[in-house]
């Protein structure tokens, strides 16, 4: 990870964002047809998740009167909002706000966390945040773990959690920041918080495995975290000098679309991204950004 260019490109400063000058010319303007991504900028990380929401036509074109909804954030790590390991909590709040205003019957919130899920739960500001904007969040329950076929190229069965593949709609609610081993973590390595079993046995496979279970999953909405981004020593980070404020939140129906995106704040091509990449060429989305309908909204 070059954070040197990250910076650089991503125009990173601590007061904002400063979109890459090689995607301008992608945004189109507010009247145009309704996008593949909207991109909203801001000091509010609640008022510009709700903006890249309705620019895609609002919760209700996603959210049926009645539904059971699942929201996954990533809340791995025994981590402060600060630090940037975990999705924002206002973010996910806001999302699940929505949800319930949409019409949701429940709005089910969870993550199998890689530390004590308790502290994660709480030191990330998710479970309060979510339980005050009328949601439920969950501690995952090991024995609900659910062995099915995934039929990958290189998972061919696992375990995933029951609830995920129960409900009547999934948004996932992902964080942008760096991996040692993903070089970056966006919407398709969030899946990893619904797997069972050893997780570290993808490793060796990582990018197809990650492509085989975020195609299976098949979201109806990825909204992407890019608030307070970790721009090195990810995915748990912990030193506030490696966090950078990019007040900005990506979403989209296209979960390739939308971690591509992510790459080029990073100022990498989604090509460089292994599961981005494979995901493209397997025929389940679109990485080219300027194939893309991309409207940008600064509030």
């Amino acid at each position: 990870m070059n954070r040197r260019k990250f910076i650089k490109i991503a125009g990173i400063g601590g007061i904002g964002i400063s979109f890459p000058a090689c995607l301008d010319h992608l945004f189109t303007p507010a009247y145009s047809a309704e996008p593949d991504l909207a991109v909203a900028s801001g000091s509010s990380a609640k008022a510009i998740t709700k903006a890249a929401v309705d620019a895609l036509g609002g919760m209700k074109s996603f959210i049926s009167k009645g539904d059971i909804v699942v929201v996954k954030p990533n809340m791995a790590w025994d981590r402060l909002p600060e630090q940037a390991a975990n999705t924002n909590p206002h973010v996910v709040a806001e999302i699940v706000r929505l949800c319930i205003e949409a019409g949701a019957k429940k709005v089910r919130v969870f993550d199998r966390t890689v530390n004590d899920p308790r502290r994660c739960y709480i030191q990330s500001g998710i479970k309060e945040a979510v339980e005050e904007a009328g949601g439920t969040a969950e501690y995952v329950d090991e024995r609900r773990f659910k062995n099915v076929k995934i039929n990958g190229v290189a998972i061919k069965e696992w375990p995933l959690y029951t609830e995920i593949l129960e409900a009547d709609k999934v948004i996932n609610v992902p964080i942008l920041k760096h991996h040692g081993l993903a070089k970056v973590t966006m919407s398709m390595k969030n899946w990893m918080g619904i797997m069972g079993s050893d997780r570290s046995r993808i490793h060796q496979k990582l990018d197809q495995s990650l492509v085989d279970v975020s195609s299976f999953v098949k979201p109806s909405l990825t909204v992407l975290d890019a608030v307070r981004v970790l721009a090195a020593n990810g995915p748990q980070g912990g030193d506030l000098s490696d966090v950078k404020t990019v007040n900005a939140v990506i979403a989209g129906r296209d979960q390739v679309a939308v971690d591509s995106y992510g790459a080029a704040l990073f100022g990498v091509n989604g090509s460089e991204i292994g599961y981005v990449r494979l995901a493209a060429e397997q025929g389940h989305g679109v990485m080219e950004l300027e194939k893309l309908n991309i409207r940008k909204i600064s509030l």
